[in-house]
């Protein structure tokens, strides 16, 4: 459970930063499972920069049987993000970003809110990003501007294919916020509000950067309208043990259909 320092430093940043939260065992293990994955690569969708490079989004609605889905149940990460939110949540979708080495493209300032306004009313909801790799300057690591989540919900708008805040406005907002870049160790973990303003650069180096991200929304905040995406109902959560042997499952799963195909 978080300190209530660590719940005033959330309130005052709009983030929390926290290192060796899972191990860099477990983060080795959930990579080797992503990248056997022939499913998380195709069901990637890409996202262009400005400048042409693309970043892939694998994401998910719904809770399936998969290592990734096992920790958006985890415990670990689902009662922190109700401590910082004060309320139950509901899960909303989790995804595994890819920027790949020498490729992988930038992220325009933007708030996770300014994407999902049009569904929800509140800004009740928040982000769990568990670093699979390395993520440093160099590979494009998230930058955050330090309590930018009291701004409240900015303008966005179309900025290449991705959806971000007016660009007249980014020079006025950085001069006034600290930009912090947000480095991490496999198994560090960033919890973030998702009115925070956040970005990253393109990956100019030959390593790639993986994160997974989970995303939730207080329980009485769910979409307002019909037809929006999502399974806005309780659900199980699940101790390390369950993690990891949901991890192994998967990994199993995949290795008897390499040797299907083999066969």
């Amino acid at each position: 459970m978080l300190t209530s320092e660590q719940l005033k430093d959330y309130d005052r940043d709009g983030y929390l930063l926290l290192p060796d939260f899972f191990s860099a065992s477990q983060m080795q293990r959930l990579e080797q499972v992503g990248v056997a994955d022939q499913a998380l690569e195709e069901g990637a969708r890409d996202h262009m920069d400005q400048d042409g490079r693309v970043s892939r989004l694998s994401l998910h609605y719904a809770l399936p049987d998969s290592a990734y889905a096992a920790y958006a149940r985890s415990a670990a990460v689902v009662d922190p993000i109700e401590q910082l939110m004060g309320d139950r949540v509901f899960h909303y979708h989790h995804k595994m970003m890819m920027k790949e080495p020498l490729v992988g493209g930038a992220w325009e300032w933007h708030q996770d809110f300014g994407y999902w306004y049009s569904s929800f009313l509140f800004p009740d909801m928040g982000s769990c990003m568990i670093a699979v790799d390395r993520a440093s300057r160099a590979n494009g690591c998230l930058q955050v501007l330090a309590g930018s989540h009291r701004m409240g919900r900015l303008d966005h708008g179309k900025v290449s294919s991705q959806t971000g805040i007016d660009l007249e406005r980014v020079p006025v907002v950085e001069e006034r916020l600290e930009r912090v870049y947000c480095e991490m160790e496999p198994g560090t973990v960033l919890f973030f509000h998702s009115n925070l303003l956040h970005r990253s650069d393109a990956n100019e180096s030959p390593h790639r950067r993986w994160a997974l991200i989970c995303c939730y929304t207080a329980t009485f905040n769910t979409p307002f309208h019909e037809g929006a995406v999502g399974d806005f109902t309780p659900f199980e959560r699940w101790n390390p043990a369950q993690v990891a042997d949901a991890v192994e499952t998967h990994a199993a799963r995949l290795a008897g259909e390499a040797g299907a195909v083999k066969g």
